[in-house]
């Protein structure tokens, strides 16, 4: 069987639990869960010269994931978020500014790296500085001729309408919560009140999208296609928290996708990953001793 090689480009970074500290960054989970899924995944993204940043590399590589594009920044330092988790295991992020990933620069190895890849995984987050912002808008274009997979992480105040619209415009598919469609909606010049199938079925013809996929927490998942669209009710289960739970149901499709699953079963298969996330704490399962302070 032919593994697919798959780049996440943008933030890595650590969560700041009230009880502790928790790697993390929708781009880095998503690697995580794509490589333990059996994907051939290289990450790219910046850390700094730091014990936060040389954990990081340790637990990507814990999991299998290819690192060596990886950029080290010397002035600056690995990215951190302040998180807290409500009753219902929503989390809340203050996201710390001038962090290592802002800093992630083009180069000859990255342009190589995404010649040769069956796909590419990117968010809105990691372009919020200039440098980072044109990098992955050049990965990108330099990724036209594989799926391109937009998952939208609308953290304010670190996104416009713009951003939106010239991210929605690199992908070739599109992937959000039910809590950003007004958001996501509002930005590409969309009606609001429209029942949400249709505004998802707008998105797809409107941007020119191969797919449209909007989370809808324990509600499940709705999927907009150029036939039509294919809906999941979610997986029952005890939620301890959801993070990561999206960046692992993005996962799971984009494999089940590039193994030519039908709608149905990879739906059904992303939506069991993301509910096995939610039973444990943490974005992605524990590894044991990996990534631990050395």
């Amino acid at each position: 069987m032919i593994i697919p090689k798959i780049i996440s480009l943008g933030e890595v970074l650590w969560d700041l639990f009230p009880d502790g500290e928790q790697f993390g960054g929708a781009p880095a989970n998503f690697a995580c869960h794509a490589a333990i899924l059996g994907g051939d995944v290289s990450m790219v993204s910046a850390v700094g010269d730091d014990s936060h940043g040389r954990s990081a590399i340790r637990i990507l590589e814990g999991y299998g994931i290819n690192t060596g594009l990886v950029q080290v920044a010397s002035d600056a330092t690995t990215g951190t978020v302040g998180v807290e988790v409500d009753a219902g295991g929503k989390p809340t992020f203050t996201i710390h500014a001038e962090s290592a990933w802002d800093q992630l620069a083009w180069n000859d190895e990255l342009e190589t790296q995404i010649s040769n890849a069956d796909a590419v995984y990117f968010g809105t987050l990691g372009q919020r500085a200039k440098v980072s912002r044109t990098t992955i808008t050049l990965a990108l274009k330099a990724a036209s001729n594989v799926p391109r997979v937009l998952d939208i992480n609308l953290r304010p105040p670190f996104f416009d309408a713009t951003l939106i619209r010239e991210s929605i415009k690199l992908a070739s598919i599109l992937k959000f919560s039910d809590e950003e469609l007004a958001t996501v909606c509002h930005a590409c010049g969309l009606k609001s009140g429209e029942c949400p199938a249709v505004q998802l079925g707008q998105l797809l013809e409107q941007q020119r999208l191969d797919l449209v996929i909007m989370t809808r927490g324990a509600d499940g998942v709705t999927l907009a296609t150029s036939d039509g669209t294919v809906e999941h009710p979610g997986i029952p289960t005890n939620v301890v928290d959801t993070v990561g739970a999206g960046d692992s149901f993005t996962a799971a499709f984009l494999l089940g996708l590039l193994r030519g699953d039908s709608h149905a079963d990879n739906l059904r298969n992303a939506c069991t990953v993301a509910a096995g996330v939610c039973a444990h704490a943490g974005a992605v399962p524990d590894r044991g001793s990996i990534g631990e302070s050395q």
